[in-house]
């Protein structure tokens, strides 16, 4: 592990700032900057309580009961943490030499019920550009462990379901569906419906991908994939820093993030390398989330792995952690 202990700020806020002043000089008066600076820059919070919001649609988890156990059961060392309600075990694998190294993190975790996996909105609010460094989000919720999401509030499409509460039902693209008996399924989401995927059983949905991983076997064409077509995000190709999440059985997953555009550091992996990985790890299917200067990993109260080699994290609108 490689623990960054300076304090964090809000990165959110910062980048924003930076970004409204980028586009003020780089795009055409008027309209356009206008235009620009609505869309990706000024925050559009739709639910400014989600704990409230979440508490008022009457959803509970199986962990609910097990809740103070865990607190009181829970053992924490460096590179793990068991409790009644998840294990934990996090290691670091360097692979290659010099411009090739490529430094990952993996997050071995085994939940008592699908509901110990959580997720949370930066700021605790939903909508668009509302973000949060994933350190701040988890210590916000008490998080033993957390990763980066799928950055939702980058776009207005997708089916977003958190913590068995509807968010957005806008299908789009290839999602991943966390389901309260444990199963993880990939799934396209223009041939269904938010409503449908609750009452089949769905926990947490995440909109971002490919799979790369299909019963064990690495997908066809994820190096071509574009998850958005907009400014900012319209390809992942490359080697990048890289954030996966892997099933290896239920209740049984795998995190992984792959630091990149470090050279000697880590120079990130392909879709094809993240699948490698992936596979070597024994899961048998694996979605790629939200990548580059988003990719993090957080444990026991510090950020395990180093962003872009520098050891600060970009705001992002969500996570996925499991509380202590």
């Amino acid at each position: 592990m490689t623990p960054d202990k300076t304090k964090h700020r809000k990165g959110g806020r910062v980048r924003r700032a930076v970004l409204a002043g980028a586009l003020a000089l780089t795009l055409s008066a008027g309209g356009a900057t206008a235009w620009a600076l609505d869309r990706f820059v000024f925050e559009h919070v739709e639910i400014s309580d989600v704990a409230a919001y979440e508490a008022s649609q009457g959803v509970t988890s199986g962990a609910a009961d097990t809740a103070n156990t865990a607190k009181t059961a829970a053992e924490t060392t460096d590179t793990s943490y068991s409790s009644a309600d998840s294990s934990i075990n996090i290691s670091t694998v360097v692979t290659g030499s010099g411009d090739s190294t490529v430094t990952y993190y993996v997050a071995d975790v085994v939940l008592s019920d699908a509901t110990v996996l959580q997720s949370a909105f930066a700021n605790n609010s939903f909508g668009e550009n509302i973000t949060e460094t994933t350190s701040d989000t988890a210590a916000d919720h008490n998080a033993v462990f957390a990763i980066n999401g799928d950055y939702y509030g980058f776009r207005d499409t997708g089916i977003v379901i958190r913590n068995g509460v509807v968010y957005r039902d806008e299908g789009a693209r290839q999602g991943l569906a966390f389901y309260r008996d444990g199963t993880v399924k990939v799934y396209d989401e223009t041939s269904t419906t938010a409503a449908q995927l609750v009452a089949d059983g769905v926990w947490n949905t995440l909109s971002f991908g490919p799979a790369v991983l299909k019963d064990g076997q690495v997908v066809d064409g994820i190096e071509d994939v574009e998850v958005d077509t907009n400014v900012g995000n319209h390809s992942i190709q490359g080697e990048q820093p890289r954030t996966a999440v892997g099933i290896i059985g239920t209740n049984h997953l795998v995190f992984v993030v792959v630091d990149g555009r470090s050279p000697g550091y880590s120079a990130g992996v392909t879709m094809t390398g993240l699948a490698g990985i992936m596979q070597d790890l024994g899961a048998t299917t694996a979605y790629n989330l939200d990548g580059g200067g988003s990719s993090t990993m957080y444990f026991n109260g510090q950020l395990v792995n180093n962003p872009l080699g520098q050891g600060k994290e970009r705001g992002t609108s969500d996570i996925l952690y499991i509380g202590q």
